[in-house]
């Protein structure tokens, strides 16, 4: 090979070296801007993941921060209606209050516009006591020496005698004034209680009706009598004998009449015959089975219900035995009254009453709730239902102030606390309000006769009728035969003798008449 080949070979190595490595860096440079484009996409695909995801979070905040407002919006709500709740309670507390206070700061100012004008009539007394004082020192100057001048008396015996005289003077000054006192302070206080009843009368609403103890039985048709019965009155003896009370099987269609003197064994007898009725399978294992499980059922509800009854009446720390006896009350009638409504009304009447004398009026309700727990219990003691409630309550430990209001709310026994004749005032207005009690008309037609009986037997009484249901009762006497001192002795005998002789419900007011007539003609 020659010399011009040569450097074209070389020179053609040397160009296919540089464009090798032209080539190469250029690849290289590709090769880079790919990887670069490539990182810069995938840098983008991170930040727009990134920004998403940004968002979600941004999002997610944004609803829990919103679902966090409508929490706190909700619990805010109902926190400022309980507190809203609360100020509407506290404002009718206070309402009551102030109305309590303005009555007795109206009472207060009308006690000293009394008290002053009872200083004024004091004073005009002293005044004229003072100058009768002055008067009669003359007139015994004056006696003393005429006596001493027409007598043959010594000093001492004028003198006792003047003082005889002064004596017997003052005496009929001093009866006359204290008769007038006494006179104004009975108007006084009777003006006041009456306030007082009325007060609690107009604050109190109790039900006008009575509820009814129902001792029938209901049955599906006249076969089942035959099955109460029994094959020779096996069934209704074992009835009768877990029971307690008597059944009656009569041709009355379609009833079942249950007779026993304790309300709880009478509600008991009616229940289980209800439920063995239902039952259909009437024998007396299964009778002894369904009565023993309706005395558990009886007894619970016995105890519900004065639970209840003392939530009603807010008075707390009562023993749930004491509770069962107020609660078989709800059983209990007198005269046609519900006995544990009687309790609850009295309970209000004497805390209302209580508050006008400021008195504590959580004693008094309690009083009221229970003076006659005793009738949960007189059927199985001897005794009044006074004497049997109290001596039960002192097995529990209660006040004496309460013992002696259950004890003496009928006047078997003093009172020695002011509770006691708020409770008998309470039931006195409890039974004897409108709508209270009821009777046969047989029964009231007969009361009321026996009032103008009593009433008519008394000399001097010309006429006598009775009124206001038989609360009442007029006397017109003879004014020619009857003075006025034994018209108020008559008045007085015939109370007595009402009571005495007489059961009624509340008290009974007796008004005597005594009328002067003087007639004149012109002629």
């Amino acid at each position: 090979m020659n010399i011009p080949e040569q450097i074209d070979t070389i020179f053609i190595g040397i160009l296919g070296v540089i464009s090798g490595g032209a080539l190469t860096v250029l690849l290289q440079q590709l090769f880079f801007r790919r990887r670069a484009k490539n990182a810069e996409e995938y840098m983008q695909r991170r930040l727009e993941d990134a920004k998403r995801q940004a968002e979600n979070i941004v999002k997610s905040a944004q609803l829990d921060v919103a679902a966090e407002i409508v929490k706190k919006k909700e619990d805010f709500a109902a926190e400022v209606n309980q507190t809203r709740s609360q100020l509407r309670s506290q404002e009718k507390r206070l309402s009551k209050r102030e109305d309590v206070l303005d009555r007795q700061g109206e009472q207060l100012v009308l006690r000293e516009k009394q008290l002053r004008e009872a200083e004024r009539e004091l004073d005009r007394k002293r005044q004229s006591c003072e100058a009768k004082s002055k008067q009669l020192s003359n007139l015994v100057a004056q006696q003393k020496n005429q006596l001493l001048k027409i007598t043959s008396m010594d000093i001492e015996e004028a003198k006792k005698l003047l003082l005889t005289r002064l004596e017997d003077e003052c005496e009929h000054e001093m009866n006359a004034l204290i008769q007038r006192k006494i006179s104004e302070t009975e108007e006084r206080a009777e003006s006041k209680s009456r306030e007082i009843i009325n007060t609690a009368i107009q604050r109190y609403a109790a039900e006008q009706t009575c509820e009814a103890s129902v001792s029938t039985v209901d049955i599906p048709n006249d076969e089942m009598k035959g099955r109460i019965i029994g094959r020779e009155g096996r069934n209704i003896r074992a009835f009768e004998k877990a029971t307690g009370v008597d059944v009656i099987v009569d041709d009355t269609p379609g009833v079942i009449v249950v007779s026993g003197f304790n309300p709880i064994r009478r509600e008991v007898a009616r229940q289980s015959m209800e439920r063995l009725i239902q039952d259909g399978r009437i024998h007396p294992s299964r009778i002894e089975e369904l009565v023993t499980q309706t005395k558990k059922d009886v007894n619970q509800k016995v105890l519900q219900i004065g639970k209840e009854a003392a939530v009603e009446v807010d008075v707390r720390g009562l023993n749930n035995k004491i509770l069962s006896r107020i609660g078989s009350l709800y059983y209990r009638t007198s005269y046609g009254q519900n006995v544990l409504r009687h309790s609850i009304e009295v309970a209000f009447l004497t805390q209302v009453m209580a508050d006008e004398l400021n008195l504590d009026s959580a004693i008094a309700r309690r009083a009221g709730f229970l003076h006659d727990i005793g009738k949960a219990m007189d059927r199985e003691m001897e005794g009044g239902h006074p004497t049997i409630g109290a001596n039960y309550l002192k097995r529990f430990r209660e006040l004496p102030v309460i013992l002696n209001a259950v004890e003496g709310h009928h006047g078997d026994v003093p009172a020695d606390n002011p509770y006691t004749p708020l409770v008998a005032a309470a039931d006195a207005i409890s039974a004897s309000r409108p709508g209270a009690r009821r009777e046969t008309l047989e029964r009231y037609i007969k009361r009321l006769e026996k009032l103008e009986e009593i009433s008519s037997g008394f000399k001097g009484v010309e006429n006598c009728y009775a009124i206001q249901a038989g609360r009442e009762i007029r006397v017109i006497v003879d004014a020619e035969n009857v003075n006025d001192e034994s018209a108020m002795k008559i008045a007085r005998d015939i109370a007595k003798k009402i009571e005495e002789e007489m059961t009624y419900p509340g008290e009974i007011k007796v008004t005597l008449l005594r009328e002067v007539r003087c007639i004149e003609y012109a002629r």
